[in-house]
């Protein structure tokens, strides 16, 4: 019997979670015949995608940037009749070594000594060719999975080079600027994983390929336009906390007085959430664990907009990087025919901790002390400044992605995806190609909304 003011709906697939996995798979399904609803907690559409006007600046609060390899993301964006624009990049680099000295610099390689840059480039050519090895759809299955997964990425690091500088080089692309953990919180495997969703190592190296181009107005355009195609079957501010289920189908049931009975559930959105859905009966006990090993990166990405992009007046690209520094890397982040100009930092792990133990106040003096070690004392005076901290949102905590504990990968790797009866997974924390990227979240979106098509029609 339906509760008193309980709203009941019947649809063949429930999805839950508005982001760019679970719109993309509703889109499937619809255009496939089925009938869908998609319920998001929040009061907007886009998960981890969200582009807003902050003090009259419009910043990307979420993921914004295409790499070439993203194909999936790609044909979205062009099907959708989105335009795109490429990062500025033009004049030089800067780095800061151990020593605190800036160089500046062109390409890939760090400004080091001779001896670091050799270790550098041979630690990447190793990379590389271990990448090669790696199924990113299956990483469990490289004939050194396991050892690979009971080793810190920063451990097989110190068994590889003597080198200090070089070491915290080479985690710098898959700590803080990847996962956001530091490297001794996850294995080698994790890290391979990381490389082979984007192609290569050097992939993740070349700040030119991983962040080449940006969205006319917002990668939120993508979710937005996605859901205007479903109209009012896509349902905001519908926290789903229940989920009852059977051979039979699914109930899903929200605190917002809303019930859905189907045939299918897509949860789609962070792993990390899991746990604060009431399953009826419980999910297997090897998924209880699984999600026990998982967890959220942590990073602050700070937006600092000027009256105009000083830096290019000294011949900087905007582009910083800096294992040493609390903003470890930085960019020219100015929007398309914006006048004015906007660097984007990012501080991760450990040093984002730190930050949220001091004042709001002294957290945004300290990043803009560090954003004025690259370029100089006029960064520390921004009109607009902002700090995206995803790790205080509801319905993500953390960012950019979850990743495994050490040991978790080749664990439970393979059953990460696995359905349980009508209950279906998909998010960029699943992906392979495009692993916690926009990219890994519409091809999950698709491959779920195959398998339930296929499964549907038998």
């Amino acid at each position: 019997m339906a509760e008193p003011n309980r709203t009941e709906l019947t649809r063949d697939v429930v999805i839950v979670g508005a982001g760019a996995a679970g719109l993309t798979a509703a889109n499937e399904l619809k255009k496939a015949g089925l009938s869908v609803v998609v319920l998001e907690a929040r009061d907007r559409v886009g998960g981890r995608l969200w582009t807003d006007v902050i003090d009259g600046a419009m910043l990307e609060i979420g993921g914004q940037w295409v790499s070439p390899d993203q194909e999936a993301l790609k044909e979205t964006i062009a099907e959708l009749g989105l335009e795109t624009y490429s990062r500025y990049r033009e004049g030089e680099s800067v780095y800061i070594g151990r020593d605190g000295e800036l160089t500046r610099f062109t390409g890939e390689i760090f400004p080091v000594a001779p001896e670091t840059e050799k270790e550098i480039v041979r630690l990447i050519e190793l990379l590389d060719a271990m990448v090669a090895e790696v199924d990113p759809d299956r990483p469990w299955e490289h004939p050194d999975a396991e050892a690979l997964d009971r080793v810190s990425f920063e451990a097989w690091l110190e068994e590889q080079t003597s080198d200090q500088e070089a070491r915290d080089n080479i985690a710098l692309f898959i700590a803080g600027a990847m996962l956001t953990k530091p490297a001794y919180a996850f294995s080698a495997l994790q890290a391979l994983l990381m490389a082979a969703s984007a192609g290569s190592f050097s992939n993740l190296v070349d700040a030119d390929y991983i962040l080449d181009e940006r969205v006319v107005g917002g990668l939120q355009q993508v979710p937005l336009l996605l859901a205007e195609r479903l109209g009012d079957d896509v349902i905001l501010g519908q926290p789903v906390n229940e989920v009852h289920w059977s051979d039979g189908g699914v109930t899903v049931v929200t605190d917002a007085d809303l019930t859905v009975q189907a045939r299918f559930v897509i949860l789609a959105h962070a792993p990390i959430l899991y746990p604060w859905i009431e399953f009826a009966p419980a999910l297997p006990r090897l998924k209880q664990q699984m999600h026990q090993h998982i967890s959220m990166g942590f990073v602050i990405k700070v937006h600092a907009v000027y009256d105009r992009p000083f830096w290019r007046e000294q011949g900087l690209s905007g582009t910083a990087f800096s294992p040493y520094e609390l903003s470890h890397e930085a960019y020219d982040n100015t929007n398309h025919g914006d006048e004015r100009g906007t660097l984007v930092g990012f501080v991760s792990d450990r040093n984002a901790d730190n930050l949220f133990r001091v004042s709001a106040e002294e957290r945004k003096e300290r990043i803009l002390e560090s954003l004025s070690h690259y370029y100089g004392p006029e960064a520390k005076n921004p009109v607009v400044y902002f700090e995206s901290d995803w790790g205080a949102e509801e319905w993500t905590r953390g960012a950019y992605a979850a990743s495994f504990d050490l040991g978790g990968l080749s664990r439970y790797g393979a059953d990460l995806r696995t359905p349980v009866g009508p209950i279906h997974f998909a998010c960029s924390d699943m992906a392979g190609a495009g692993y916690q990227h926009v990219d890994g979240a519409v091809r999950m979106g698709r491959l779920v909304a195959a398998d339930i098509v296929a499964e549907a029609r038998r």
